[in-house]
């Protein structure tokens, strides 16, 4: 879509359950725009709107002609007429097509299904009907649409129970899990960064929330591969932020990022992306292929991904008084080149919202993983927002990313990539999660370096250790598939297996952090979102 929306938020339920009361609310406590469905069927049938049952046929007729396209037509109108940021509530969808449809069109979409006993529904219906010549609740259920209506809470992202509440209590509910108060925003950065090894999957979580920030941020250098799902075929991000291709948010590139130019151009071009939007600090390290050829013995001996990085990394500060090359140099960088400090500093008096992106995992640091077997930088926030040039005072939100199996990549001949806590096989993580083999080794591949991965136990020693240094408000856990398959068609985390809930539970008392992202696959719909922000 090219419109100006922000978010999109489909309501569904069966009559009287409460939709038409909360688009109302909606509108008028947070000036919202609503699209009224039934105002549409009336208006294009010429169907008076008390007529229910014959508005029940024609929103038929229209989902059986379009395939359940029409609400989205009109939905995209109402985008493309607007001028300044919007959410828009639609209410209301009927079918998983007509939701699909909008999912499939709309990059941030929040499913709100409102429901009741049947009994009160028939209470409701009659309270607000009676003395008049409307259909009869049992005549209004007749209709095969309405009658498979509850059908949408399996896929939906909440579902509000409005029985026993006032209107106000509805709106209050659905509004806070919508994140629509924003009274719990007490700075203006979040910070994305690994809870292990690295790969954890961060480059998903950021994806999936970038659409929220004003300013995507990322640290480290090329040795670290953050892949996203798209389609027909996932894109891996080296240098830019994971979320490029998902908002349409401004890009940095801090002073302490380490650059691969010919890389780094390609990524830009393979992304579209514009010298207005990229921002790359004059400082950051430009990676010689001198550097790469010196790094070969790291390579060999503690399994490195060999991009130069470290070699890089050493030379900024060995090399000091010698002649260094900084991107600031760079004749193909020079239309990107902005301070991070002017950056930031528009962003921060503009009240915008920054995620930042950290790379690899906490126990890689090159401080506090178990040396020699680290990368060249600190992973932990305290590092992350260094390399940045942010103040830890301006931090909101710390997500930190754990797998339900921690990852190592594999040992070179001869060598070690260091070690693991207790190690297993993909065989037997097939064997628990009822996964193919094959597909886990299909998987489980580097992104840089396509080698294939040693795979653990949870540490729990690891994931304590996590905790202290970086203080983690959120857990972002991941590959919950590998725990059992049966969680990828989990849409809400209480359709998690009984030991996934367990495991996670487990996860929150050891970290004193709520799980609030949780990732059951790797598709469009893989997320389940709990957090309160």
């Amino acid at each position: 879509m090219t419109g100006t929306t922000r978010k999109i938020i489909l309501l569904s339920g069966p009559v009287s359950s409460g939709k038409s009361k909360l688009s109302k609310g909606l509108e008028d406590h947070f000036g919202l725009h609503i699209l009224r469905t039934r105002d549409l069927i009336a208006k294009s049938s010429g169907v008076a709107l008390a007529d229910r049952l014959l508005l029940q046929e024609e929103g038929d007729r229209l989902d059986q002609t379009t395939d359940g396209k029409w609400v989205l037509d009109e939905l995209s109108k109402l985008d493309r007429s607007t001028t300044e940021p919007i959410t828009i509530v639609v209410d209301c969808v009927r079918t998983s097509k007509q939701i699909d449809q909008i999912r499939g069109a709309f990059p941030l979409v929040t499913h709100v299904h409102i429901t009741a006993p049947l009994e009160e529904l028939r209470k409701r219906y009659n309270a607000r009907y009676r003395g008049t010549d409307a259909p009869s609740y049992e005549k209004v259920r007749e209709n095969q649409t309405e009658a498979r209506i509850e059908d949408l809470a399996k896929i939906a992202d909440v579902v509000t129970d409005s029985n026993r509440c006032t209107e106000g209590d509805v709106l209050v509910r659905a509004s806070s899990y919508m994140s629509l108060y924003g009274d719990t925003d007490d700075g203006y950065v979040d910070i994305v960064v690994g809870g292990q090894f690295g790969s954890e999957g961060k480059g998903q979580i950021v994806a999936n929330i970038a659409r929220e920030y004003d300013l995507l941020v990322r640290v480290g250098g090329p040795n670290a591969g953050h892949k996203v799902f798209e389609v027909p075929e996932p894109y891996t991000h080296h240098q830019l932020p994971s979320g490029t291709r998902k908002s349409e948010a401004k890009l940095l590139l801090g002073p302490g990022m380490v650059i691969h130019v010919d890389k780094l151009l390609k990524e830009i071009s393979d992304c579209g992306v514009e010298a207005d939007r990229l921002s790359i600090d004059p400082k950051a390290m430009i990676i010689s292929e001198e550097d790469v050829k010196q790094e070969k013995r790291v390579v060999d001996e503690i399994g490195s991904t060999g991009q130069g990085v470290g070699e890089a990394t050493a030379r900024k500060i060995r090399d000091r008084g010698k002649k260094v090359i900084l991107a600031g140099e760079v004749s193909e960088l020079k239309p990107f080149i902005r301070t991070a400090e002017s950056v930031l500093s528009k962003a921060f008096a503009s009240n915008q919202r920054i995620l930042l992106e950290g790379t690899q995992g906490t126990g890689l640091s090159l401080h506090h993983g178990n040396y020699p077997h680290v990368t060249s930088r600190d992973t932990t926030v305290a590092g992350c927002l260094a390399e940045a040039g942010i103040s830890p005072l301006h931090v909101r939100k710390v997500i930190m990313v754990c797998r339900a199996y921690p990852i190592r990549v594999e040992s070179p001949q001869g060598g070690s990539s260091g070690p693991m806590s207790i190690e297993i096989t993909l065989k037997e993580i097939s064997e628990r999660s009822g996964i193919d083999e094959q597909e886990l080794e299909t998987i489980e591949r580097t992104s840089t370096t396509l080698r294939k991965r040693r795979v653990g136990e949870f540490d729990w020693v690891l994931l304590r250790k996590a905790a202290l240094l970086n203080r983690p408000t959120d857990i972002a856990l991941t590959f919950t598939d590998y725990l059992s398959k049966e969680n990828r068609n989990a849409k809400r985390f209480e359709q998690l297996t009984p030991g996934t809930i367990n495991f996670i539970e487990e996860i929150e008392r050891v970290t004193h952090s709520r799980v609030s992202l949780i990732t059951t696959g790797f598709n469009s719909r893989s997320m389940i979102d709990r957090r309160s922000w």
